[in-house]
């Protein structure tokens, strides 16, 4: 017998291994913890309703932990003497909102008296994304569930993970490309701009010192530019100063944002990229057009982003508390 046709015989005779995302499924603690749903809405109603940036927050959070090598709540994770330079520490998620990392603390904490070491703090995290983004007005999507917690968490995977408002097209593109995710997924999951806000600082030299030749970008709408300059004026003294990503609805899920990008008025480089570049454009305007394309769009792109990279089995563990991990890792 030839040796290729040995070669095939066996690849033959190897299972089929399913990927970690296809491990997880939709009613994962229906026996082992069937309060999971109602405890996490609960929580999430709860803490929404007092603190209405906390949908922002999580759903800023959860982006973060996902890009990062995948959805298993490494951002979480606080550093130590045995593991100084946690994720949470990198420059990129020190503005992170102290209410989204609130409330994952909230509902672990209540998952852990209902059943305790059964839930992972990943799971949390794309449970609650999907509760707050509905409780503001978004679509409903389905999320999976059966994620661990990662065993690693480090401030180098940061930056080369996620994509920065600075960047050209061409890199913000290439950012989610690596990922999996289209151009028009991507243009979808920066929807979600449409609630919160940004830090002055992040947009400063667009409206105070922009070139030699102009104080302020001139794709800047005139009349914004005004409010953002009175908004902003003591940001250099007070770092936790911001303005509303969507000026127009900013504490509502809908499709304002690209209505507002379209006319100059979008507080970031990239907003500004996406509204222009022929690639993205026709997406935006579309966008603006139609909110239930958008909604079905953005649920579709969320459902694929919650499965990244996600840890099953052996891959993780579930954290007793989502800022450390179970054992202390080895120097």
């Amino acid at each position: 017998m030839a040796f290729q046709h040995i070669l095939f015989l066996l690849f033959l005779s190897i299972p089929f291994l399913p990927s970690s995302s296809s491990q997880l499924t939709v009613d994962y603690y229906k026996k082992t913890c069937p309060d999971f749903e109602k405890i996490v809405s609960e929580n999430v109603f709860n803490k929404q309703s007092i603190a209405p940036a906390t949908a922002a927050g999580v759903l800023r959070l959860f982006f973060h932990d996902c890009f990062t090598d995948g959805c298993d709540a490494s951002l979480l994770v606080s550093s130590t003497a045995y593991n100084p330079h946690a994720e949470r520490d990198a420059d990129l998620n020190l503005s992170l909102s102290g209410d989204a990392f609130d409330i994952i603390l909230r509902i672990k904490n209540a998952l852990e008296l209902a059943c305790p070491n059964i839930v992972s703090c990943s799971d949390v995290v794309a449970q609650a994304t999907r509760d707050l983004v509905k409780m503001v007005g978004g679509p409903f999507y389905q999320v999976m569930l059966g994620r661990k917690d990662s065993l690693v968490s480090n401030t180098l995977r940061v930056n080369a993970s996620l994509p920065l408002s600075t960047m050209s097209m061409d890199s913000i593109i290439q950012k989610f490309t690596i990922k999996n995710i289209t151009t028009r997924e991507m243009v979808a999951l920066v929807g979600a701009h449409t609630i919160g806000f940004t830090h002055c600082k992040e947009f400063s030299y667009r409206i105070f010192n922009f070139s030699k030749t102009s104080q302020v970008d001139p794709t800047l709408n005139p009349k914004m530019v005004e409010g953002l300059r009175q908004v902003c004026q003591n940001y250099t003294v007070d770092p936790t100063m911001a303005a509303f990503n969507d000026v127009r609805s900013p504490s509502k899920f809908d499709n304002a944002y690209f209505k507002n990008i379209l006319m100059g008025m979008g507080l970031l480089t990239s907003d500004y990229l996406l509204s222009v570049d022929p690639r993205t454009r026709p997406i935006v305007e579309q966008y603006a057009k139609d909110e239930k394309v958008f909604f079905q769009d953005f649920a579709n792109a969320m459902e694929k982003v919650s499965v990244l990279g996600v840890k099953t089995g052996n891959e993780g563990e579930v954290r007793s508390r989502c800022d450390q991990f179970n054992h202390l890792p080895a120097l």
